[in-house]
């Protein structure tokens, strides 16, 4: 009969995730960013040149959407994060990610399969519905794989390995969701958009399934929450959560760094096929290649960097800036080619961001629940989701008003509408870096030694 001192308690488990389960993991990575490249790069250049709706009401519907998602994305986070009925079983997390993993590929072929017999208005409505109740799947499983990291990967080294792991295999989504469409879609044809929205949602179930592991709660991280659980008197209000995640200044100075970054990304990536279409006439297919290459470059050189520093806030506002400088390039550059090797330089400094965002998050997570004493990263994330999902709404006003200072409704392909282009493509991303750097530095006083002491004290915690 065993003794009281062989028990184990599952919450002291320190067994470090496998490198099968860093892969597993990242493959949310890939689905995340396979799904959004998806959508950012096309829908608003499907909705106004292919579909023919007004830039106006296209810029319309993404704004709204993103008001959608100031309630959706925080509401996400808090009510999946309450115990239910699986929770002692499968964890909090686990049930919510596959749910939303699995369906949400198939409401993104909806957006881009609006009946083209409707009116405006009523196309207008499809693309709203279609967008929302796509963004609320996806949410419903992202936030909540977004969640699991700072719990599942606990020390420095295994949280940078794993978001090594994420981003060499997340860099390939950015890939897949930026060239897949490329070898697809016949600009002037809306029916290769169809084509297109269904192989991504055929791939998305299939990505889904390759995610389970990964993201599949361990024993401590499901024996935590429940002692978490059984000590809490009362479960918090989504008001008070929103109080405390904003009262902590070094979570406001990622969420505003990470909206900037995001909406830089996102004018970016659906400026290329502007680019391609009226610029230089051609696919665009090579011009993300140079961006996957340099990213894929960029990997172990950032790696080596952070063994040196050793430090991700500081590295991820240098990563920022880095950004910003390998925008200009794509200000003056004219060739196919010339686009490409722009594009390398610039995948060099986005492979950095993209490999320090999570780590670094994970950081700003833990100092959350130093201060609070709960681990509720899924209302965190939700909010992090909602200034990510304010890019869409940036970008989109940004394309309409330089579209509409322009003229490119009437003259596309004129030297002021080509002038425009580029504006959106380069310069609007590079001030966007800046100011979010900016910011960044000015809020964030996360040092190495605090995020070492927040880790002691989580430790003795148990949290």
């Amino acid at each position: 009969m065993l003794g009281p001192m062989s028990i184990k308690n599952p919450i002291d488990e320190a067994k470090p995730a496998s490198l099968g389960i860093m892969a597993s993991y990242g493959v949310g990575k890939f689905l995340a960013e396979f799904l959004t490249g998806g959508i950012a790069s096309l829908v608003f250049k499907f909705y106004e040149t292919e579909i023919g709706l007004q830039a106006a009401l296209v810029a319309g519907v993404m704004v709204l959407y993103s008001i959608w998602n100031a309630v959706n994305d925080p509401l996400i986070g808090f009510f999946t994060s309450r115990p239910t009925r699986l929770t002692a079983r499968l964890g909090r997390r686990f049930p919510w990610i596959v749910l939303g993993s699995t369906t949400c590929g198939l409401v993104f072929f909806m957006v881009f399969a609006p009946p083209r017999s409707m009116s405006p208005l009523a196309i207008f409505a499809w693309f709203l519905v279609a967008i929302c109740l796509y963004d609320a799947l996806y949410s419903t499983w992202e936030v909540n794989y977004q969640s699991i990291f700072p719990d599942r990967f606990r020390s420095q080294a295994e949280r940078s390995k794993a978001a090594g792991v994420s981003t060499l295999i997340g860099v390939l989504g950015v890939a897949a969701g930026a060239v897949t469409p490329t070898l697809i879609i016949r600009y002037g044809d809306p029916r290769s958009y169809l084509v297109n929205a269904a192989i991504f949602a055929g791939a998305a179930v299939l990505l889904a399934l390759l995610l389970i592991p990964g993201v599949k709660e361990t024993p401590a991280m499901v024996a935590r929450y429940m002692e978490q659980e059984k000590r809490r008197s009362e479960a918090p209000s989504f008001w008070k959560l929103l109080k405390e995640a904003f009262g902590v200044r070094d979570f406001m100075a990622f969420l505003l760094l990470y909206a900037f970054y995001q909406a830089a990304t996102l004018s970016m990536t659906a400026s290329i096929h502007y680019v391609g279409d009226y610029i230089l006439g051609r696919g665009t297919t090579l011009i993300f290649a140079g961006m996957l290459a340099g990213a894929l470059v960029a990997v172990p050189l950032w790696l080596a960097l952070l063994k040196k520093v050793k430090s991700h806030q500081t590295l991820l506002a240098a990563a920022a800036f880095s950004l910003a400088v390998f925008c200009l390039p794509l200000l003056f550059v004219k060739t196919y080619m010339a686009f490409v090797v722009a594009m390398f330089g610039w995948g060099l400094s986005f492979g950095g961001f993209w490999l320090l965002m999570t780590p670094a998050m994970a950081d700003v997570i833990d100092e959350v629940v130093v201060q609070t004493g709960r681990r509720d990263d899924g209302i965190y994330l939700g909010f992090r989701a909602f200034f990510g999902r304010m890019a869409y709404a940036v970008q989109a006003l940004s394309f309409w008003a330089v579209h509409a200072a322009t003229g490119f409704a009437s003259a596309p392909r004129s030297a002021l509408a080509q002038t425009g282009i580029r504006i959106h493509t380069a310069a609007l991303p590079a001030l966007f870096l800046v100011i979010g750097g900016l910011v960044f530095l000015r809020l964030n006083g996360l040092t190495r030694s605090k995020v070492e002491e927040n880790r002691r004290i989580l430790a003795e915690r148990k949290l």
